[in-house]
C-alpha cells in the first residue's frame, strides 16, 4: 500500500470507531452494526484512494453504514414476512442520559454487570477499540485463541439473555466503572505503543469520564495517570523509534499537563485515606517519574514504596514486574533478575522477556539475544524490539546501565 493508502487506511479506522458507536446508539445492535460499518469502511478504501478523502470522513462513513444497515433490516423484513419501519435517516436525539459521548456511552453499554469483567473489557477494546482479537489478548495477558472464545461467549451472552445494548441510568453508572476504567486505560495503553489516535483518544475518554464522575477516585486516578504519561509524548519517540525514559529530553515534557496531573493525583490520596486506589497510587509512581529533573534524580525510594502499596490492592505479576524494572535502577540488575525470574507465569509475555533480555546485556549475558528474540516471539512491537536489538548488537555487554523496558 502506499504511504497515501496507510493515511486513508488509518483515517478509515480511526473514524470508524466513533462511527460504529453511533450506529450502535441507532441501531441497538452491535453485530448490524459492526457488518454495517464493515460494509462502508471496505467501500471507503475502495473508493476514498482513488476519488479523495471526502471532506466530512466521518458523516461520508456514518450515511454509507446506515444504508447498509437499512438494507439489511429491510431485507430481514421481507424474509421474515414482517413490517418494519426503516432506521430514520438522521440520528435520533441523544436519550436524556448523564453520559453524552457516543464512544464513552457505549463503553458503559458493553461494560455490563452480567459479564465477568474481563469479558467486558475485551469486547468493548474488541468493538470500540478498534483493535483487533490478538491486541486484545496481548492487552489482556492471554492466548489469541483464548481471547477469541472470550469474546464469542461474551457476544452469546449478550444475544441470549437480550442484554439491551442501551446507555445504563445514573444509578447504575458506579457497577460498571471498574470495567469502563480497565477499557479506557488499556485503550490508551494500545496508543502508548506509537498509535497516537488511540493515545489520544484514550486521554479524551479519560477526561469524559472524570467531569461525569468527579467524585470518583477512579475516575480522578485514572485521568491523573494518563495525563501524568501522555505529558511525556513528544519525547517518546525520535524518527519512529522509541526513547527510553532515561534519555529522553525532559524540556519537551509538558508541564502543564504535569502540573494537572499531579494536582488530581493529590485530590485522589485525600479521597482515599484508608484504602488505596490503584489508580491514583499508579499515577503516583508516574509522577515521582515526572517530577524527577533528570532520571539520575529519580526517587527509585518513593517509586518502590509506591508499588509496595500497589501489591498491598492489586498483587499482579505485571506489577511485580514494573517494582523489578525500579529495584534495578536502585539496587542493580542482578536483584532485578532474580525478581523476574520468579514470574514465570509471564513467559507469554513479550515486556518480562524484553525485561530479562536488558537485564541480561546489562550482566554482559549472552543470552540477552535468546530473550530478546523470545520477546518478538511473543509480540514485542516492531520499534521496541528494533531499540532493543540495536543496543544488544552494538553497545559492549555490561557497560551501557541507563534505562529499562519502560520507553516513557
Amino acid at each position: 500500500m502506499t504511504r497515501a493508502g496507510d493515511a486513508v487506511a488509518r483515517l478509515v479506522r480511526d473514524e470508524g470507531t466513533r462511527v460504529l458507536a453511533t450506529l450502535v446508539r441507532v441501531t441497538g445492535s452491535v453485530d448490524l452494526a459492526e457488518d454495517a460499518v464493515q460494509d462502508a469502511v471496505v467501500r471507503a478504501l475502495e473508493t476514498w484512494p482513488r476519488d479523495g478523502v471526502p471532506g466530512n470522513p466521518r458523516g461520508w462513513l456514518l450515511v454509507a453504514a446506515r444504508r447498509r444497515a437499512v438494507d439489511v433490516v429491510r431485507r430481514e423484513a421481507k424474509r421474515l414476512g414482517k413490517e418494519a419501519d426503516a432506521m430514520p435517516a438522521f440520528d435520533p436525539s441523544p436519550d436524556p442520559v448523564s453520559v453524552r459521548d457516543d464512544l464513552l456511552r457505549l463503553v458503559f453499554t458493553c461494560c455490563h454487570p452480567a459479564l465477568s469483567v474481563d469479558a467486558q473489557v475485551a469486547l468493548a477494546l474488541r468493538t470500540l477499540g478498534g483493535l483487533s482479537t490478538a491486541e486484545v489478548a496481548r492487552g489482556l495477558l492471554v492466548p489469541e485463541a483464548t481471547m477469541a472464545k472470550r469474546l464469542t461467549r461474551a457476544k452469546q451472552k449478550i444475544a441470549q439473555a437480550r442484554i439491551p445494548y442501551r446507555v445504563p441510568s445514573a444509578p447504575e453508572l458506579p457497577s460498571r466503572l471498574s470495567g469502563v476504567a480497565s477499557t479506557v486505560y488499556l485503550i490508551f495503553n494500545e496508543g502508548y505503543t506509537g498509535r497516537e489516535s488511540l493515545l489520544a483518544e484514550g486521554v479524551r475518554l479519560a477526561r469524559l469520564l472524570a467531569s461525569l464522575m468527579p467524585d470518583e477516585p477512579t475516575a480522578l486516578g485514572l485521568l491523573a495517570l494518563v495525563l501524568l504519561q501522555d505529558a511525556r509524548r513528544a519525547a517518546r519517540f525520535f524518527d519512529g523509534v522509541p526513547v527510553l525514559l532515561a534519555d529522553q529530553d525532559r524540556s519537551r515534557w509538558d508541564f502543564e499537563l504535569i502540573k494537572e496531573g499531579v494536582a488530581l493525583v493529590g485530590v485522589g490520596l485525600r479521597r482515599t485515606p484508608s484504602v488505596p486506589n490503584p489508580y491514583v497510587v499508579q499515577a503516583a509512581i508516574a509522577a515521582c517519574h515526572d517530577l524527577a529533573p533528570s532520571y539520575e534524580e529519580t526517587n527509585w525510594d518513593a517509586v518502590i514504596s509506591w508499588y509496595d502499596v500497589l501489591l498491598s490492592i492489586q498483587d499482579t505479576a505485571v506489577v511485580r514486574l514494573n517494582r523489578a524494572a525500579a529495584v534495578a535502577e536502585r539496587d542493580g540488575p542482578l536483584q532485578a533478575l532474580a525478581l523476574l525470574d520468579s514470574l514465570r507465569e509471564l513467559e507469554d509475555y513479550p515486556w518480562w522477556h524484553a525485561s530479562r533480555a536488558e537485564l541480561l546485556h546489562r550482566l554482559g549475558s549472552a543470552s540477552a539475544s535468546e530473550a530478546l528474540e523470545r520477546a518478538v516471539e511473543t509480540g514485542l512491537p516492531d520499534a521496541h524490539a528494533a531499540h532493543l536489538r540495536g543496543r544488544i548488537q552494538i553497545e559492549n555487554p555490561g557497560h551501557n546501565a541507563r534505562g529499562f523496558r519502560e520507553s516513557g
